[in-house]
């Protein structure tokens, strides 16, 4: 490992740009390489992100002996293939959301890592950045006392075509695992593991989910109501407790401020750091560098725990990929 945090990153699309762009605010990092299955689309991609180089395969990207971690950023339903051939070429991972398709594919992957004692970490940005933690802050320090609901929706507003991404089966589209799992991941972040898990959804033609309700119940006694669609463009959130409510305005996933209202005070206004990729790309840079095997922010614990809930959903729902 040098002091220099070397990055690849495997796929060329918009999230792989944006990610690369952001890199660059975390100090001792740099983009070595780019991976793609077409030697032309990384060329272009080293080319308009300074990358040193590319290559035109996964497998020469995680044969690469001067990159140190791997972000892999292709759509979720090539996660896990993707993840696993590089975890078995010894490559760090960076793994975008959500994790993989289902439980069994992302047990996989954390068993391959574990027992290569790899570090492996999944790209739930949200987790990472400050108004997350100044809410966790403020919650454990019973700022709104005993947590008793979560409601969250991530609505994106499109009227997507058959050929859409979002309405194909074979590439894990739909709502849910795009959108959903921000809602998920965030209700599960606050009241941990449900032990009850209900869904409704309204499926394309393809058998996809175009929208879908989740509730939500917690050995706790909190409950959660929880929302993602395709269409209809919602992005807010609202943590309750016994003595007051925090709310997330537009953009939950992505806040850069929220409310706190605590009985009998005035709302008080928070405004926290611009939101980020960055902020997941340093997080996984500070426990290469202190030899970590997973991030304390975003446990692979959670992670599983997240794909979980996904699937029950997944199965009451009927979807299949």
């Amino acid at each position: 490992m040098t002091d220099q945090i070397r990055w690849g990153v495997l796929a060329t699309g918009g999230i792989a740009a944006r990610f690369a762009r952001e890199l660059g605010q975390v100090p001792g990092t740099e983009l070595a390489a780019v991976g793609s299955r077409t030697a032309s689309s990384a060329q272009a991609f080293a080319a308009e992100h300074g990358a040193a180089r590319s290559h035109g395969s996964w497998e020469a990207l995680a044969a690469d002996p001067d990159v140190d971690i791997i972000y892999i950023a292709t759509p979720h339903s090539h996660h896990h293939a993707a993840a696993s051939l590089c975890l078995r070429a010894g490559k760090p991972l960076l793994v975008e959301k959500a994790f993989t398709l289902d439980l069994a594919s992302a047990q996989d992957l954390v068993t391959i890592a574990r027992e290569r004692e790899l570090f492996l970490m999944e790209a739930f940005w949200t987790r990472t950045l400050p108004s997350t933690l100044k809410i966790q802050e403020l919650i454990a320090d019973g700022a709104i006392g005993e947590l008793v609901a979560v409601q969250a929706a991530f609505g994106i507003g499109l009227d997507p075509d058959p050929s859409h991404r979002l309405r194909n089966p074979e590439l894990g589209g739909g709502a849910l695992l795009d959108l959903g799992v921000y809602p998920i991941g965030f209700a599960q972040l606050l009241l941990g593991e449900p032990n009850q898990v209900r869904a409704w959804a309204h499926l394309f033609p393809e058998g996809t989910d175009e929208r879908t309700t989740i509730s939500l119940g917690f050995p706790s006694g909190a409950v959660a109501s929880l929302y993602c669609g395709v269409n209809g463009d919602v992005r807010n959130a609202t943590i309750v407790g016994t003595q007051g409510r925090i709310e997330l305005p537009w953009g939950f996933h992505a806040a850069e401020r929220f409310v706190l209202h605590r009985h009998g005070a005035d709302p008080q206004e928070f405004e926290t750091a611009p939101s980020g990729l960055h902020f997941e790309a340093a997080e996984a840079t500070r426990c290469l560098r202190e030899g970590k095997l997973e991030s304390d922010l975003i446990p692979l614990s959670s992670t599983l725990s997240v794909m979980s809930t996904l699937d029950a959903v997944r199965a009451q729902i009927g979807v299949t990929y």
